[in-house]
């Protein structure tokens, strides 16, 4: 899904991916994105370049040090590109939602809660067993 989302408005998974860190977080640098995605600041670099074309992103310098730059995401035409895909899809996750039981989402929570531990915890051994 998120492959064709980023499809449907003219962007690759991974620059969607990115553009939703920047949004997320709010502006950053490209290295400061680099170290939270874990791609090299030169992938970062073209992603931004992308980014910066369709212009989802804008690069904003320092007027004091102009070596160092602020990548800050266009809100506005984020918000036109995406708005009527994920409205549509709150709706319907919202209906799904209502249909399951206090219990029932107590159990989805908790499995989502665990996985997340397990992910974090495997990740975070690759990382240690790969100096990285």
């Amino acid at each position: 899904m998120h492959e064709i989302i980023a499809a449907h408005v003219g962007l690759s998974g991974t620059d969607h991916k990115y553009l939703g860190y920047l949004i997320e977080n709010g502006e950053m640098t490209a290295g400061e994105l680099a170290k939270l995605s874990g791609l090299t600041t030169g992938a970062i670099t073209g992603v931004i370049d992308r980014l910066e074309k369709a212009k989802l992103v804008k690069r904003k310098f320092l007027p004091t040090d102009r070596r160092k730059v602020f990548i800050v995401p266009n809100l506005e035409k984020t918000n036109q590109l995406f708005s009527p895909i994920f409205k549509k899809l709150q709706k319907e996750t919202d209906q799904l939602i209502s249909s399951f039981s206090n219990h029932e989402l107590e159990v989805v929570h908790r499995y989502f809660d665990s996985a997340i531990r397990i992910m974090e915890k495997v990740t975070k051994n690759l990382k240690e067993t790969n100096g990285i």
